[in-house]
């Protein structure tokens, strides 16, 4: 049905019935009765001054049903009612033997103007029978669709119906232009030669005119009498009218005001005072706005200020370039996923999802009593002596010369790394890369994608111990001139390896891509892969020579490497240069733990004789010297608030790393710790067959998560998963709890130390352009000091590594769960002359000529004077060198 362009009134058929022997009942449907339009606005209306000019009203004011006197019936229904709401109106219903058409299908002979059925009704019944009136002209617009069958004779038309100029009722209103005279819309007396109508026939009339009709054909008037009037009048007039109002009416009209004149404050209001307005909204409040409309969500999720205000009154903001890191990772993985895309929502602010994923590791790991838990087999019986959590990867070493890939939400095996010769007891990874360290003496590398073993590089002599990849990162250096500057260092990835033979070396990280590389001997058991020349793998950077017993420990960041050695000290080494910065000489037995923190500018390391020493890197003094354990301290852990450490007498202590006081002493294990993990909010700790959780802010003790076991070997946890490694009853399993629930996707976990992987070294938009200039930073550091080929060295020294402990000091390796005899043991079975003792050909790169005697530094805790850096070596000429390439011998010439 077409709809009119102005409001009309839709008549209710009238029905007629003459009785005379038998009854007839005659239904007359109606046209619509067009109502004068409003006028349009004098001018343009500004949306903001006039914001009801084109509110949409409620289908109850836009269509209601109105009664006249006499019991007729109408329908008021206003211009703005739609084409699909008429329809859906008057849609087709039928049943069984009949059907309702719609109104444009009906019979046009039964639908009538009002003009004429008026007429009909006034005229004398001389037809009863027929019961028609004709003759009668129809309103102006509207056809009369039942012709009449006879014309009508002497009759003249009645004055048509005017609905732009009707009789408006009274108002108080005055007119700025005059009211035209009202005008009937009725005729005044039936055509002549008939007599006047009957009261019976009157009331049967379709329509008598009342209060409700003039008001809507004066409507038009009484819209410009009230668009004349001051402001201040018009208000008293719609106040007037108000107050005479009924609730229902005030509760229509505040339906539609409410909505309409409602103001959206947050996209209005400048920036700084939205992110004040929202800072006094606790979270869960804030989750609610989030959900009120895209714009609000958009400004609140992309509000920086505001989630780094949550999450310091909330007390989760830690501080230490943690929050930085986070934010860079989440930066980093976006641009490589191309994100956000183009003409889509602003993403959430990185702070966002950090108070999200660090609101959600305090509260699920402690409400959540019943985690999802899986539990498999790995690596038979044999010790798992390395545990890492990458990427949604669980990674796994044994002793058993095996490495392994499992999925953490199936358990399955995605695949075995077989290559290694010996026990495995070092791992790191970064994105897609492996690097492992093996009593075999090789370091390699592995292609997590395909489980490839792409580059094997040789050089140590026994065991590798410990290692650690230094990505490249931002850090305050201080240059040649003294001037402190930031920097980005290394310029590359390196791997640093720290061995049972005394030394370290320092290795660049192959790209994916990069030539592969396998040192001499790598794949020929008979071939002792010691003897590799360093100096032809392209890899391998520096050579550090210092240490007189096996190296244990290490940390590196930036440009600063500590290493802890069974010799009772600390060094700090620069792994660009290869200087020897500091010897850290106080503690009295062997050193088996070190965590950096390049932030503080400190050092820790855990020692035999029970202390825990925090070392200033500037000044190569101990700032603190923390007692209290009674055995080995053999794990420490560092977070930008605490420092965890944990010794064989079944403790663990929680120390303020600034000012060394003991915040806590966890005491609840029988033994030795063998694994722990910490954050800012808990402590996972392994020992004697239990898995213990502790709340690290308070020192008590939360839930056991493994009971009634032999050992727990390995334990690390990110995010919502935890994955511990344990023995029970002579099988190796590994357990993994899932901590969080399905809606948990934007949990993002912060891995031990900060240390992401999501940042590309080369890939990134500004390390691409570089990339160049990268290549040749990364050349000068290799020719940095080198003053001529003439100066590199080749000495031979004689040296024992067979780690001769004291029986009583044979305790279990910290998170092998072997002891230092019995790895020495299997190295030697495998790889190691007997007796332990090894020749080894050491290539040292000078960096200049003889150093000058280095100053004294006094040691925290000693009377007796250290060296700060290496002690000089005294040159010798160098001679041909010579290596075994098949069983002959070739001269090496410069």
């Amino acid at each position: 049905m077409n709809t009119h362009p102005r409001p009309s009134l839709f008549l209710a058929p009238s029905v007629n019935t003459t009785t005379v022997v038998t009854t007839t009942t005659t239904t007359t449907t109606y046209a619509p009765i067009p109502l004068p339009t409003l006028p349009p606005p004098s001018s343009p209306k500004d949306p903001k001054l006039y914001p009801l000019l084109n509110a949409t009203l409620p289908r109850s004011l836009r269509e209601f049903p109105l009664v006249f006197p006499g019991g007729s019936h109408a329908t008021f229904r206003d211009g703005e009612l739609g084409e699909q709401e008429m329809q859906e109106e008057e849609s087709v219903v039928e049943g069984k033997g009949w059907r309702m058409v719609k109104r444009d299908e009906s019979d046009a002979r039964k639908e009538v103007g009002l003009a004429e059925a008026i007429e009909r009704y006034g005229r004398k019944r001389s037809y009863s029978n027929e019961n028609m009136m004709e003759g009668i002209e129809a309103i102006p617009g509207l056809v009369a669709t039942t012709p009449p069958r006879k014309k009508a004779k002497g009759h003249p038309p009645p004055p048509p119906i005017n609905t732009m100029h009707s009789a408006a009722p009274p108002s108080p209103l005055p007119s700025p232009h005059g009211s035209p005279p009202p005008e009937s819309i009725w005729p005044s007396a039936p055509p002549s030669g008939h007599s006047s109508p009957q009261p019976q026939a009157l009331s049967q009339a379709p329509l008598q005119p009342d209060m409700a009709l003039t008001t809507l054909l004066a409507l038009p008037t009484l819209l410009s009498h009230f668009s004349s009037l001051p402001p201040a009048l018009q208000s008293h007039v719609l106040l007037t009218f108000l107050r005479h109002s009924p609730l229902s009416v005030l509760r229509t009209l505040h339906s539609v005001l409410t909505p309409t004149l409602a103001r959206d404050f947050l996209t209005l209001l400048p920036p700084e005072l939205v992110s004040l307005v929202l800072s006094f909204l606790p979270f869960p409040d804030l989750a609610r706005a989030s959900r009120v409309s895209k714009s609000w969500r958009a400004i609140i999720d992309s509000d920086p200020v505001l989630w780094r205000d949550l999450l310091k009154s909330t007390k989760i903001w830690f501080g230490r370039e943690s929050e930085t890191a986070f934010a860079d990772a989440i930066m980093a993985r976006r641009r490589r996923q191309g994100l956000p895309a183009p003409g889509s929502l602003p993403l959430p602010h990185p702070f966002k999802i950090l108070f999200k994923s660090r609101h959600l590791t305090r509260t699920r790991w402690v409400t959540n009593q019943e985690p999802k838990r899986l539990t498999f087999p790995a690596h038979g019986r044999s010790v798992v002596t390395c545990l890492i959590f990458s990427h949604g990867r669980i990674i796994s070493a044994s002793d058993d010369h095996s490495i392994h890939v499992y999925s953490p939400v199936t358990g399955t095996l995605i695949r075995s790394l077989d290559g290694h010769d010996g026990g495995v007891w070092a791992l790191a990874a970064t994105k897609n890369t492996l690097v492992s360290g093996s009593t075999d003496r090789t370091v390699r590398i592995w292609d997590l994608e395909t489980g490839r073993c792409t580059h094997v590089f040789g050089g140590h002599t026994s065991t590798v111990r410990c290692l650690a990849i230094v990505k490249p990162e931002w850090i305050d250096y201080e240059n040649e001139q003294g001037i402190v500057v930031r920097e980005k260092w290394p310029k590359r990835p390196l791997i640093v390896t720290g061995s049972r033979d005394h030394s370290l070396r320092v290795w660049t990280l192959p790209r994916p891509g990069d030539d592969e590389y396998r040192c001499y001997g790598a794949d020929d058991t008979e071939v002792d892969p010691s003897e590799e020349d360093v100096e032809d793998n392209p890899y391998h950077k520096l050579h550090l020579e210092g240490h007189d017993h096996a190296v244990r420990a290490l940390a590196a960041r930036g440009r600063t490497l500590v290493s802890g050695s069974y010799d009772c000290t600390v060094r700090i080494w620069d792994i660009i240069t290869g200087n020897c910065k500091w010897v850290l000489v106080g503690h009295t037995q062997k050193v088996y733990s070190v965590v950096l923190d390049i932030s503080r500018n400190l050092a820790c390391s855990g020692s035999m004789d029970g202390t825990v020493r925090v070392w200033n890197l500037s000044t190569g003094t101990c700032n603190h010297i923390l007692a209290g354990h009674t055995s080995l301290v053999g794990l420490l852990g560092l977070s930008p608030s605490y420092l965890v450490s944990a010794a064989a007498d079944s403790t663990l202590r929680v120390w303020d790393p600034d000012s060394g006081e003991l915040r806590h002493t966890l005491a609840a294990h029988n033994g030795a710790i063998t694994c722990f993990q910490h954050d800012e909010f808990k402590v996972l700790s392994g020992s004697d067959g239990t898995l213990k959780m502790w709340d690290i802010r308070d020192g008590s003790q939360v839930r056991d998560l493994l009971t009634g076991i032999v050992g727990v070997w390995q334990v690390v946890f990110e995010g919502r998963w935890c994955v511990a490694a344990s023995n029970r009853m002579d099988s190796t399993v590994l357990d993994v709890w899932d901590f969080g629930n399905d809606e948990d996707d934007e949990w993002e976990g912060e891995p031990p130390g900060g240390l992401y992987d999501e940042e590309s070294d080369f890939d990134d938009e500004d390390d691409e352009m570089d990339r160049a200039q990268v290549e040749a930073d990364a050349m000068d550091q290799d020719l940095e000091g080198i003053v001529s080929d003439a100066e590199l060295l080749e000495t031979d020294q004689d040296f024992g590594t067979t780690d001769d402990d004291d029986p009583s000091e044979r305790l279990r390796e910290w998170g092998g769960g072997s002891t230092d005899a019995e790895e020495t043991a299997r190295a030697s079975s495998s790889r190691e002359p007997s007796g332990g003792h090894y020749r080894t050909r050491t290539s040292t790169r000078m960096r200049g000529p003889r150093e000058a005697p280095l100053p004294m530094a006094m040691g925290a805790g000693s009377s007796e004077p250290q060296l700060r850096g290496l002690p000089s070596v005294d040159e010798t000429p160098t001679r041909p060198r010579t290596r075994n390439v098949g069983g002959h011998r070739r001269r090496w010439q410069p």
